[in-house]
């Protein structure tokens, strides 16, 4: 009964100042600060400041802002206009033509951001202009970007898996290998609905894009080949053992800067842009993880983890059951908050119950991810929604119906995952990488 009060006097207190709109990394910090106020005899304020620096100063995290700048560089770059350029070609021959673009854009720009807002602003820019222009359906452009864009949180480099990995100090590098299977697929299930909605639907078409000779279509391959080769430098260090996610993420921003510099976009503001972009995300999400690493502490000391995973076994839940329940937990949650604050917020309490149930933890790693993907797309907090607002002048509304079937699509990759481990599992099993990634 005791773990039911002090359960209840957290949920208070957390729900009280996200509700004032404190930020959330304060908001966890306050009510870890309860916590060890009224149920432990430990100072608050020692214990605050040496789990906060501890957490803060992990190596491990200091790929996270180095990944997010590597983005912001390539978002401030003409990378997106050769994208579409490279991509179209190759396209416009599978059924739904142009709408692909969407896919495959998010798809390669994930691999050099890891955000799914970054992701979506850059390829937005591209494509929603270009498919207007060309007559396709705009809740079809609409929808496809908002569920591809959430490729930015599988394909690694991911903030999220990193803010995992960090969360439950488990490899970094073994959890981006995780994630390339299921990323690809997920992709590939975004690409057989736009096949499906061309066959199937009765609409007009827009009109054939012009003849283009195999030489031409080389040509205007060209476009992608930095990008790709940025790709496979940063993603291919990591997984052939050269380098740790850190390291990558080094080299992943040189990359970036020769790139622009090269492409000629590189100028004195684009870099103070960037760099000052980078640093506020990476400053929000550190304040989040500080909040989480003494929250995790404070709730360790009270025994609640330790206590509801004792309940849940005494419940003798499959862990397939165990998994159907998390699902619809994390949607709900992602209903109000955002993916990262999702997995830093509830790992202290659903670590000790999956390691319980013989849940593999890097299989874990991915299923969050796709269950906090939907929190970016479901209404009232999906902050992808919010983005596409701002450059579309749709309503929210219209928005959100048009994402519902990607959704959809999202937790059939779960059931995949479900049926499928080794989707997520036989490469961090067969590959090996350098320790400390």
């Amino acid at each position: 009964m005791s773990e039911l009060y002090t359960t209840l006097i957290f949920l208070f207190v957390l729900f009280l100042l996200l509700g004032s709109s404190v930020w959330v990394g304060l908001a966890l910090m306050g009510v870890a600060w309860v916590g060890m106020v009224l149920f432990t005899s430990r100072p608050a304020g020692d214990a605050m400041i040496t789990t906060i620096w501890t957490g803060a100063s992990s190596w491990t995290l200091t790929a996270l802002p180095l990944f997010i700048w590597m983005g912001e560089i390539l978002y401030r770059t003409r990378l997106s206009q050769d994208m579409f350029r490279g991509l179209a070609p190759w396209l416009r021959f599978l059924p739904g033509g142009l709408l692909h673009t969407n896919i495959a854009g998010c798809t390669i720009f994930a691999a050099v951001s890891g955000s799914s807002a970054a992701t979506l602003t850059t390829v937005g820019k591209m494509s929603i202009p270009e498919l207007r222009k060309r007559g396709y359906p705009e809740h079809m452009i609409i929808g496809t970007l908002a569920g591809a864009a959430t490729l930015g949180l599988m394909i690694p480099p991911s903030l999220t898996l990193i803010v995992y990995g960090v969360t439950i100090n488990e490899s970094i590098t073994k959890l981006f290998m995780a994630g390339i299977f299921p990323g690809l697929v997920l992709a590939g299930l975004f690409m057989a609905y736009i096949m499906a909605w061309d066959f199937f639907s009765k609409g007009k078409r827009p009109d054939p894009e012009p003849e283009m000779s195999l030489g031409e279509m080389f040509a205007e391959s060209r476009f992608l080949i930095p990008v790709l080769l940025l790709v496979t430098v940063v993603i291919g260090s990591m997984y052939s053992g050269y380098a740790t996610a850190t390291e990558a993420a080094a080299v992943g921003v040189v990359g970036a800067l020769v790139l622009a510099l090269f492409q000629g976009s590189l100028s004195l503001s684009t870099f103070t842009e960037s760099l000052m972009g980078a640093t506020r995300t990476s400053a929000m999400i550190a304040l989040i993880l500080m909040g989480a690493f003494f929250l995790s502490l404070s709730m360790g000391f009270t025994g609640l983890p330790r206590a509801l995973a004792h309940w849940i076994d005494g419940l003798n839940l499959s862990p397939l059951v165990l998994i159907m329940a998390l699902t619809v937990f994390y949607v709900v949650l992602g209903m109000f908050l955002d993916g990262i604050s999702s997995v830093v917020l509830t790992m202290a309490i659903v670590e000790p119950m999956i390691r319980q149930a013989g849940i593999d933890v890097i299989w874990f790693g991915i299923f969050i991810v796709v269950v906090v993907e939907m929190a970016q797309v479901t209404p009232p907090i999906g902050f992808n929604l919010f983005v596409l607002q701002g450059m579309t002048n749709h309503e929210m509304s219209y928005i959100a119906k048009t994402a519902i079937p990607m959704v959809g699509l999202m937790l059939l990759m779960v059931v995949i995952l479900v049926i499928f481990p080794e989707l997520a599992t036989w490469l961090p099993e067969n590959i090996r990488s350098r320790p400390g990634g």
